[in-house]
């Protein structure tokens, strides 16, 4: 890994991250902050401490001369999967947490953020990277706050609202349009030079064929007539398991929709915009609708072509604490992600980092598929085209939508 940035923005940008955690959690609770909802959420507290545990084990613990941890218990609760870390607090019981308390983590932060901006000078590169690769973490963890909260005040009967704002502008209602992608031999993933996670590497060779891709994710009018054409009815639209899944779990239309054509939002409850990009759509349910809208899903590949030359800091993406929506912005960048048909699987050449920190992405190239893109969660400059998020078929708690591709 390269060091992306001198030193000095690399510590503008290592102190912005961490304020803008604070900030996002500003109002909430200590309640809020305490809940888990499920267990594929994690409590925002969790998150706080969780992201300074990553600065402290990997960064001070062994590196910043008469180090102390902040409190040995910590290690064992925040610890996420990292066998090479030890046990660890059981992922579905992080919302029995009660203590620490929110103030208390909020503590373990200040007092590891001052502990940072003093050794951060005298860092080695290699550890320089590691902040780098901390700052993402970061970064990925908010977009997780953001969609973790969702989760949790939408399992609340009273619907309570994360913040207000006024709906975003969207675009029109127009029939999406189709691009003609580039064919051939292609390259795509990661450079050498910059940041990149490891499973973004190496650059390559792949080949594609003939295709064109959508001008814009599918939009929640789109996915109304879906549904009133009996989309989540009919078993031929659907894999063996997204339609065992469907039946399993009564599913009919995207989370947080309801019968009266409203959407739970971090602002509350509101009325579907037609024009925006639907979101919080499993692949399961994007599969169904691109074989319903006589399409397909793009492959990695065919994504990446088509966004090589986009600005992946344009788009809606996330820049200030305070409530989100997909709100339809140009370019293959903000809003959802979006699922492609393509696994999570090593590139050819695939060599997981060193240390513990190669337990960050390679372990999970099983059951999962690659989103691209970025969403109104996501920080923005934490993308690019290269970038592999992923999840499994049946999850849709996150921004997560889809663009439709073809053979042509």
């Amino acid at each position: 890994m390269a060091l992306a940035d001198p030193p000095p923005e690399l510590g503008r940008r290592l102190l912005a991250t961490r304020r803008l955690t604070l900030d996002l959690a500003a109002p909430l609770s200590d309640a809020d902050a305490t809940i888990q909802p499920m267990p594929d959420a994690s409590p925002a507290k969790w998150h706080l401490a969780h992201t300074t545990w990553f600065f402290e084990t990997f960064i001070l613990r062994d590196h910043a001369p008469g180090y102390r941890p902040f409190d040995e218990r910590f290690p064992f609760l925040f610890n996420s999967y990292y066998e090479g870390e030890g046990e660890r607090h059981a992922r579905p019981r992080r919302g029995m947490l009660s203590r620490p308390s929110l103030d208390e983590v909020r503590t373990y932060r200040i007092h590891v953020d001052e502990v940072l901006e003093r050794v951060l000078p005298a860092l080695s590169p290699e550890l320089l990277d590691l902040v780098e690769l901390g700052i993402h973490h970061e970064q990925q963890h908010q977009e997780l706050f953001l969609t973790d909260i969702l989760a949790t005040f939408a399992a609340n009967p009273l619907e309570p609202a994360y913040g207000r704002f006024e709906p975003a502008a969207h675009a029109s209602t127009d029939a999406l349009q189709w691009t003609e992608g580039r064919h051939g031999l292609v390259e795509i993933g990661a450079p050498a030079a910059g940041f990149a996670f490891d499973s973004e590497r190496p650059r390559h060779q792949a080949l594609l064929h003939p295709n064109a891709i959508a001008d814009r994710p599918v939009n929640n009018r789109e996915w109304q007539e879906f549904v009133a054409d009996g989309g989540y009815s009919t078993a031929t639209l659907w894999l063996s398991e997204g339609w065992d899944w469907v039946r399993s779990e009564r599913i009919v239309a995207p989370l947080y929709w309801d019968a009266e054509g409203t959407a739970f939002t971090l602002a509350g409850r509101r009325p579907l915009d037609p024009a925006a990009p639907v979101a919080h759509i499993s692949y399961y349910e994007a599969e169904a609708f691109a074989r319903w809208a006589g399409a397909r899903l793009p492959t990695e590949t065919e994504w990446e072509s088509f966004a090589a030359t986009a600005d992946p800091a344009a788009g809606n993406q996330l820049d200030r604490a305070g409530p989100v929506t997909p709100s339809s912005g140009p370019g293959p960048f903000g809003d959802v992600w979006q699922w492609t048909g393509s696994a999570f699987l090593p590139y050819p050449g695939f060599a997981p980092a060193e240390g513990t920190v190669g337990e960050y992405n390679g372990k999970f190239m099983c059951g999962q598929f690659v989103l691209k893109g970025a969403s109104c969660a996501t920080p923005r400059g934490h993308s690019r085209a290269s970038y592999r998020n992923f999840f499994p078929p049946s999850a849709r708690w996150q921004f997560t939508g889809v663009r439709l591709a073809r053979d042509s």
